[in-house]
């Protein structure tokens, strides 16, 4: 494993000025690795933001973007427009207005970075993907209908046989509290829903949350137990 600290961020949705705020506090160096657990388009107000930010971070740290159902419907609609609707309609728009309301006004270089998003990432002790997974199936065997789109109250999957910890965004927390399982960590806090944007250090497990606006949460008990 790299020396320095390990990440993950949930699902920034267009939150710009929430994911700059968490930066500024976690301040990521050349040694750490921050995994980013997908969904950074859509629904919030300026995916254009995050996403020149997050070509920014990849000269500050060691940075690990992963694929996330969103990046999944912007990249097909620019490559299919017949499913374009779809897409406006799970976010796009807003995603779109961030680029003056022009698909032509999409720079190449952040399509191409959408591209190059991970599957999953994984270290000795813990492993990273958008949505879900299969517990029986290797990483690299994983469907892309768990990856990608199965929120945990459909699909609730068991411990990892790899004995690994997972770690994982998607399926929102509307209470704005980290869902703990013990064997799975979901980091999607709700930030464009008006709750909390979430960063999480391994294996300390130490947290830091920003409110869509970017005001750190503080004096709070943070992670909910499997009964949320």
């Amino acid at each position: 494993m790299p020396a320095g600290r390990l990440i993950a961020i949930g699902d920034i949705h267009g939150c710009l000025a929430a994911f700059e705020a968490l930066l500024e506090r976690i301040a990521p160096g050349p040694d750490d690795t921050l995994v980013l657990l997908g969904d950074y388009v859509d629904r919030g107000p300026d995916t254009r933001g995050v996403l020149d930010r997050m070509l920014t971070l990849r000269n500050a740290c060691r940075l690990v973007p992963l694929m996330g159902n969103h990046e999944l419907m912007m990249l097909q609609a620019f490559e299919d427009h017949w499913t374009a609707y779809e897409w406006l309609e799970s976010g796009g728009r807003q995603t779109l207005a961030s680029y003056g309301g022009k698909p032509s006004a999409v720079p190449a270089e952040h399509l191409e970075f959408i591209r190059s998003c991970r599957p999953f990432y994984e270290t000795d002790g813990y492993f990273f993907v958008h949505a879900n997974y299969d517990p029986q199936r290797s990483l690299d065997e994983q469907p892309p209908i768990l990856l990608y789109w199965a929120h945990l109250h459909v699909i609730r999957p068991g411990p990892h046989r790899s004995g690994k910890t997972a770690v994982v965004g998607h399926t929102p927390q509307k209470t704005g509290e980290v869902l703990d399982l013990g064997y799975l960590l979901c980091l999607d806090t709700y930030c464009v829903g008006g709750q909390w944007l979430s960063a999480m250090e391994f294996p300390s497990r130490r947290l830091w949350q920003v409110d869509p606006e970017g005001r750190e949460r503080r004096n709070t008990n943070p992670v909910a137990d499997a009964g949320n």
